[in-house]
């Protein structure tokens, strides 16, 4: 008997014998097993019926009732018999099909757990997880190459912004001050506004540039360059962020500690636009196995599909990059809770 195994709690969930409905527009159809059993035990009557006729044809008239009897209980325990060996043998194929109409590329890591005597079902299931594996590893692979390809121009744009633009206003501020000090009040206030108007659009870059590339995260840590997101998105968005943020953490890698801070920076964000929530809560905590990021508020919960929004699904593959799990929750309808994960295999001793 096969089941299902998500791959992300290690949970295995029964799929059961019994197919899912088919889709709209298609005709619904009598089950393998069923078909098989039908023409095998109309195979039996048939081939018991000829050699009565054939071996005893002179002692029909004369046959006893227990005889029929027999014969037809010993056809039905021959059905039964039939019907539960092919049961067995095509079960891994309707599951299959099942799982092939559920798998999300967006939760990595479901398989056939498969039991049971070698067959062609059992090979083409575990061709199936087979292919479900590469598939997995050309996806992870595939993301992985996009996200870094990002994240190195992020990294250029917020340099570009911060040398280039930051720069060029800061020298605008210098030049804006020297040429007011020299007219009269009345004159110089235009020059003033362009001056705070400059400064404004200054300050504005500089936080465009955190946002592209966070500095305190290479510079300072991961626990750092947390507090410092609470501190901007308290300011910038008047959400209030209660940090629980543990100081002392495993050496994580930088793909690891990049992927802690982008969720967390992403789960604050929809917090601020999209919950209604005045605040929320960013803790990151360590445990035996890893280390743990959860960023929870008391809002107005999912509206949607947990997977459906370009957000967790982002969420979703950047930490399968790193083999971490996320899950995203609205315990009874109100707040979200999102959890993530970071296995020992990433923390770097």
């Amino acid at each position: 008997m096969a089941a299902v195994s998500d791959g992300e709690g290690g949970s295995v969930r029964s799929v059961g014998s019994a197919l899912r409905e088919p889709r709209e527009g298609r005709r619904s159809y009598v089950p393998l097993a069923r078909r098989l059993a039908l023409i095998n035990s109309l195979g039996v009557v048939v081939a018991g019926g000829l050699t009565v006729l054939v071996f005893a044809p002179r002692h029909l008239g004369s046959v006893a009732w227990e005889e029929p009897v027999i014969f037809v209980a010993t056809l039905v325990v021959l059905a039964v018999v039939n019907m539960l060996v092919l049961r067995r043998v095509v079960a891994p194929l309707e599951q299959l099909t099942a799982l092939t109409r559920s798998v999300d590329p967006a939760r990595p890591g479901e398989r056939l757990a498969l039991s049971g005597p070698s067959s062609e079902a059992i090979e083409l299931a575990v061709a199936f997880n087979e292919m479900l594996e590469r598939l997995e590893r050309e996806r992870t692979a595939r993301t992985g190459a996009i996200l870094a390809a990002q994240e190195t121009e992020r990294l250029r744009v917020a340099r570009d912004l911060h040398d280039e633009v930051g720069q060029a206003l800061t020298s605008l501020l210098l030049q804006l001050s020297q040429a007011a000090r020299g007219m009269e009040p009345s004159s110089a206030t235009l020059l003033l506004e362009a001056q705070e108007t400059a400064r404004g659009s200054l300050e504005e870059v500089r936080r465009i540039a955190l946002e592209l590339r966070p500095e305190g995260l290479d510079d300072l840590g991961l626990p750092s360059a947390l507090e410092a997101l609470g501190d901007r998105i308290e300011e910038r968005m008047g959400l209030q962020v209660v940090r629980r943020v543990a100081r002392e953490l495993p050496q994580l890698s930088g793909d690891a500690e990049l992927v802690v801070y982008r969720v967390a920076q992403e789960a604050l964000t929809n917090v601020a636009r999209h919950s209604g929530s005045s605040s929320a809560l960013l803790a990151l905590t360590t445990w035996p196995g890893g280390v743990s990021l959860l960023v929870s508020d008391d809002g107005c919960g999912l509206t949607t599909d947990t997977n459906g929004g370009t957000g967790i699904r982002g969420m979703r593959e950047r930490a399968a990059l790193v083999g971490a799990t996320l899950s995203v929750d609205s315990p009874e309808g109100k707040g979200v809770r999102v959890h993530l994960d970071v296995p020992i295999e990433q923390v770097s001793t």
